[in-house]
């Protein structure tokens, strides 16, 4: 198979400091917000218990991205990963479906940057959302630098936000018993299951390697450490919620963390929360959009797209081609309709990619013992890793939990990707 060299090689400019901060950012997100109401109403006070489980359950998966990133320190991550692991037309399959899912993920966050956008200025959801997705298409055209610049900043902000909720709640620990399960166990792993939703976006750290000095050793440590931060963070703020408002009024509130904000510091600390809700969606979609963007680059760089995808911008160092492709498409599904139904469709798709790259490292311990690895995910019997294993069943349980039609539409894009990869095989041979 002939493979696609770019003339101009990706700027390798980013440390350890740089991929963490970022991958907190991506992590952080605009999910913490809107699920800790719901989550709250599922398991009561022990919601931060719920946010504990899901921190085991994202780094189970966590651990494998980071032993196929030391092996595989590519731009393509999950493609690379599966054609190395089992071959090239299942990881097409797996690439097109999170090149899918960050360009659904961008579409709706934007949508939500829209709604708080409108709540300020009166500005309409879809123009905003547009010109959002206009202006990071740019910021990624720019330059890494210039990514990693406003994905730091947006980080710091959405962490302030959440040390804000932290600091209200410390003079009211032990207010509350923070084991208090209403609906029990099964209470506690349901809200496990929707809280693991605002864990997402660790996957997309890998997509860094091509951008990073040392990727071997450096993404699984950014990696390991960004989903660490980003769990304190969670079980902290969860700890404090609970001790300004119980988990009843938590779980009935639409805006949980404005209500707890308005209490302490009035309707200027509210706006305070808006401003940073912006940040965190704007920085969701600006990393949504950078993980697709290369993911499409490494597929073209391995001949399963048309070469002109792996163009990289001789003075700026970026896969121009590709970043603007993504925005575009970003752009169309702004107009989809039905964004939960969207966001849950894109869930669809990181747990099949999930399922498979547990598998990858299982079948790579068998096929590639001694290929050199700078991290290897620990606990294994024999040859066989234990925690991929886990892995995988965490991860089709959740799968499973997903209603009818997700499943269905999520099968339908699946087999869309199939479908592709026939056509993209067929042309090949006749070439």
């Amino acid at each position: 198979m002939t493979q696609h060299v770019p003339d101009v090689p990706l700027r390798r400019v980013l440390g350890l400091f740089e991929v963490t901060v970022s991958g907190v950012g991506i992590i952080l997100g605009a999910g913490i917000y809107v699920l800790i109401g719901q989550a709250a109403g599922l398991c009561g006070n022990a919601v931060w218990l719920a946010f504990a489980v899901s921190a085991v359950m994202a780094l189970l998966t966590g651990l494998s991205y980071a032993e196929l990133s030391s092996l595989f320190p590519r731009a393509g991550a999950e493609y690379d990963y599966v054609k190395n692991a089992f071959n090239a037309h299942a990881a097409f399959v797996i690439g097109w479906l999170v090149f899918l899912s960050g360009i659904l993920a961008a579409a709706t966050v934007a949508l939500g940057f829209g709604g708080y956008f409108r709540a300020l200025t009166g500005v309409p959801v879809l123009v905003s959302a547009a010109l959002l997705l206009f202006a990071l298409t740019i910021v990624l055209a720019w330059g890494i630098r210039e990514t990693v610049r406003v994905a730091v900043v947006s980080a710091i902000i959405e962490a302030a936000g959440l040390v804000i909720i932290i600091v209200i709640g410390l003079p009211r620990l032990g207010s509350v018993s923070y084991w208090e399960l209403p609906q029990g166990v099964s209470g506690l792993f349901a809200a496990a299951a929707l809280i693991f939703f605002a864990y997402q976006g660790f996957e997309s750290m890998v997509k860094f390697s091509e951008e990073t000095r040392a990727p071997a050793s450096t993404i699984p440590r950014a990696l390991i450490l960004a989903l660490g931060i980003s769990t304190v963070l969670y079980i902290l703020v969860a700890i404090s919620a609970v001790s300004v408002t119980g988990w009843q009024q938590l779980a009935a509130s639409g805006a949980p963390f404005a209500d707890i904000v308005s209490g302490t510091m009035g309707p200027d600390g509210v706006a305070v929360i808006v401003v940073i809700a912006l940040f965190a969606t704007a920085n969701t979609v600006l990393m949504s959009l950078y993980a697709s963007s290369r993911l499409l680059y490494g597929m073209a760089g391995s001949s399963f797209l048309t070469a002109g995808l792996a163009k990289v911008h001789a003075g700026r160092q970026t896969p121009w081609n590709a970043i603007f492709v993504c925005g575009v498409l970003a752009v169309v599904l702004l107009f989809v309709g039905d964004i939960a139904f969207v966001a849950n469709v894109t869930n669809f798709t990181l747990f099949i990619t999930f399922i498979m790259i547990n598998a990858a490292v299982i079948v790579l311990r068998y096929h590639s013992p001694r290929a050199a690895r700078a991290f290897r995910v620990p606990g294994s019997v024999g040859r066989l890793p234990v925690f991929p294993v886990m892995g995988i069943f965490f991860c089709t349980l959740l799968l499973a939990a997903q209603e009818p039609a997700v499943l269905l539409f999520g099968t339908v894009l699946t087999a869309v990707g199939v479908a592709l990869m026939l056509v993209v095989k067929y042309l090949q041979a006749a070439a």
